[in-house]
């Protein structure tokens, strides 16, 4: 774990170009038959976008609270590969691809080892909290635009 400005990330930056989150598949997790329910698998992903931005120095919490604004899910579409099953150890593999004027394109893998598991595309908006899609302050663009430049140069 580090600390960025105050706030406590798990996750690291890796050699492929990418920023990495450590999952452990728990009980909770599967279903009667120790398979990971595939809805669980979002919630990896979600969590390592979250990561992924708080390592940019990015507060989600500050951003809602101060400017009204958040960041939603658009479009997502999945390509479920192989299952996981209780006490694996993934890897949630997150990369911002595109970033627009109110939208961002990440790409996402979730692996056990080398081995795809569940491939992502997910797009997500920068909304008020009446739901109005705006476009990034100038601030939190770079600071996205910061991420894409340790992903060019991780390796």
């Amino acid at each position: 774990m580090n600390a960025v400005d105050g706030l406590w990330t798990v996750g690291f930056w890796s050699q492929d170009n990418a920023f990495h989150l450590p999952v452990r598949v728990y009980y909770e997790d599967t279903d009667a038959g120790g398979i990971v329910y595939h809805s669980i698998y979002l919630n990896y992903a979600e969590r390592a976008r979250t990561e992924f931005v708080r390592a940019l120095g990015i507060h989600q919490q500050s951003i809602l609270d101060q400017r009204g604004l958040a960041f939603a899910v658009r479009r997502c579409t999945a390509d479920f590969r192989r299952p996981a099953r209780l006490d694996d150890m993934l890897i949630v593999r997150t990369r911002l691809v595109e970033l627009r004027g109110a939208s961002l394109d990440f790409e996402q893998t979730i692996l056990r080892g080398d081995e795809v598991l569940v491939d992502y595309a997910v797009q997500i908006a920068c909304i008020t909290t009446q739901g109005r899609a705006v476009r990034f302050p100038a601030d939190l663009r770079d600071s996205l635009l910061k991420g894409m430049a340790v992903m060019a140069t991780a390796s």
